[in-house]
């Protein structure tokens, strides 16, 4: 009898740890980041198609991965570490850390990281420092710029958009930043034509109910 319960208990134990690896694939394979630096927009993919569009805010002294530049790498990263699960929106970091202090948008003379923390590391050569440049893609509170470069360095998102992004991508994602604009990507041809399929289709929806 002991024995057969020492059996099922490994068999959990087996079973268990196959769902959580093909949970973690799942994470890793189904969601990328697509940032384009011309546009300062991001594009979220999942199984290979885009879902989903984000304004950004990426450096303002421009692309590159020198130590102490405060520029954005370009090329492939990953995420390597997520950061702030379940803090509310405004909840500002120092050293990664919560200070307990939660500040609103556009917050005059604030320009804390807040909200959430996904740090990237360097894939290839050309980001190779990014992970030790504390390199992440967060909430900031100067919302008013988003869309525009303003940044030292991070890849900055709306607190609302943060926690959107967060919620979709797991450890080990790839994120790649690039230099040109969307509509030069595959990806991103296929995002403007879905968003006006959409725009079409609710344009139709409106007109039929009126």
């Amino acid at each position: 009898m002991a024995q057969s319960l020492r059996i099922l208990t490994l068999l959990s134990s087996l079973v268990a740890l196959l769902l959580s690896s093909c949970s973690s694939t799942l994470d890793i394979n189904k969601s990328k980041i697509l940032v384009s630096v011309e546009d300062q927009t991001m594009l979220l993919t999942q199984y290979g198609k885009p879902v989903k569009s984000y304004k950004i805010s990426t450096s303002k002294f421009g692309l590159g991965d020198t130590p102490s530049s405060m520029r954005t790498p370009l090329g492939k990263m990953k995420v390597a570490k997520k950061i702030g699960y379940k803090q509310p929106q405004g909840a500002v970091f120092k050293s990664r850390r919560p200070t307990g202090e939660v500040i609103s948008p556009n917050a005059p003379g604030r320009d804390p990281i807040v909200t959430r923390i996904i740090w990237l590391k360097g894939t290839e050569k050309r980001n190779k420092n990014a992970f030790r440049r504390y390199i992440y893609i967060h909430g900031t509170p100067e919302e008013s710029r988003i869309g525009s470069a303003a940044s030292y360095g991070c890849i900055r998102m709306t607190s609302k958009d943060i926690v959107d992004l967060y919620s979709r991508i797991g450890v080990n994602a790839e994120v790649k930043v690039i230099r040109a604009s969307l509509g030069q990507t595959l990806k991103g041809r296929e995002y403007v034509r879905m968003e006006k399929a959409t725009l079409k289709q609710n344009t139709a929806d409106g007109s039929d109910k009126a």
